[in-house]
């Protein structure tokens, strides 16, 4: 039987294993130190990484491979070898993004006493849920915690056994200390459960808090999905969990409903775009981005925007702003329809049909219409059962 295609010679996979073993050896032999530790500022390499390493350079030896297979298992060999290196590639690129990352927090943490650097380090989890809201949103806020977020102890408890972090994500008022800043820290003083942003709060502020939400939350847990939905949309927790799950082995993940609308460059258009031009004629649509309601982004994703918070264009609409940012790189975009399904009857269809939704809301509305009196509806409707997010296995 012939064997298709040109057969690769043991040099070049001695040649290709070998730049295998240099690079095992660069990261082994350095003596790596915690940034905030070393006389240095040397960057950290985290150890898994480095096992990863040395276990691709013994996989690669070529001439170990050739006395131990038999003619016949060449190519099998030979594909071996090539998934080995683009394994080594994907391995590389995930240790350039965290030594980027490590430097960004070093740089921001050179006005912090010794002491705070000392006791620094990121919180670990699985996802990070920002729920944006306002601060005219409290019965809003009220109505998820009456649903499908859990509150005090059970938020908590979410939080440490199942790596879940959930928080309403706001900043300040123009007026610093004043009556709606205050209002803001007795709410979390009894619930604990807001992040707040140094930030000016403001509807045609959108992109920049999205921004800083990401900034924010990539410095204190390392999460391996940071999600973003607004404070009138229904989540399914367990159905959420689940659904990320499915992408975690997956570098640079950008999830959401998909969307690619008309560019409105008319003033008195709600969602008015001032730079239409730049998206070429009249008439023109956005790039494919996910609809501002509810997406999510993995780790590298987030500590992307991070890194490069100052110089990225915010745009009109904080949904297209995010698109923009991850446009030009090597991410892929999941059209997950799951996460943008109506209210009932839709939703509760959907669930009888044993296909649950990650979430729901009202298109025409852009969240569910008159939500603080219709949230507990649709979660009675089309919710998944409290239990249903302690059961998934993650």
């Amino acid at each position: 039987m012939k064997m298709r295609g040109k057969p690769i010679s043991a040099k070049a996979i001695f040649v290709l294993c070998f730049a295998s073993f240099l690079a095992g050896s660069l990261f082994t032999n350095q003596n790596w130190t915690h940034p905030s530790r070393a006389k240095d500022n040397r960057i950290a390499i985290i150890p898994h990484h480095v096992t990863k390493l040395q276990e691709l350079k013994q996989d690669c030896d070529p001439k170990r491979k050739m006395a131990e297979g038999k003619p016949g298992d060449i190519m099998g060999e030979v594909h071996k070898t090539h998934e080995a290196i683009k394994s080594l590639e994907s391995t590389m690129s995930t240790l350039e993004m965290e030594l980027a990352v490590a430097r960004t927090v070093q740089s921001n943490e050179q006005h912090y006493s010794l002491e705070k650097l000392a006791n620094h380090s990121l919180q670990k989890a699985f996802v990070v849920i920002g729920i944006n809201t306002a601060f005219s949103s409290r019965k809003r806020r009220e109505s998820l915690r009456q649903t499908w977020m859990p509150k005090g102890d059970k938020l908590k408890k979410l939080e440490k056994e199942k790596g879940i972090v959930i928080r309403f994500v706001i900043g300040h008022s123009a007026t610093p200390g004043g009556v709606l800043d205050k209002a803001i820290d007795l709410e979390d003083a009894e619930h604990k459960d807001f992040l707040r942003l140094k930030h000016v709060e403001g509807y045609h502020e959108l992109s920049t808090k999205t921004r800083l939400y990401f900034s924010t939350a990539v410095s204190i847990w390392d999460a391996e999905f940071y999600l973003k939905v607004d404070d009138d949309v229904h989540l399914n927790l367990g159905m959420l969990m689940s659904t990320l799950a499915r992408y975690r082995s997956k570098p640079r993940i950008y999830i959401g409903c998909m969307k690619s609308g008309p560019v409105l460059s008319q003033k008195d258009d709600k969602y008015y775009e001032p730079e239409s031009w730049k998206f070429g004629e009249d008439g023109n649509k956005y790039f494919r981005h996910a609809t501002g309601q509810l997406y999510a982004i993995s780790k590298d994703l987030a500590a992307y925007i991070s890194i490069n918070s100052p110089i990225l264009h915010r745009y009109a609409n904080e949904d297209v702003s995010l698109g923009s940012w991850l446009l030009g790189l090597e991410v892929e975009h999941v059209d997950e329809r799951s996460m943008c399904c109506g209210t009932p009857p839709d939703c509760e269809w959907k669930a009888q049909e044993g296909s649950v939704c990650v979430a729901s809301f009202d298109w025409s509305c852009s969240g569910i219409c008159n939500s603080v009196k219709r949230m507990k509806v649709v979660h009675d409707s089309c919710g998944e059962g409290e239990g249903a997010v302690w059961n998934v296995n993650l």
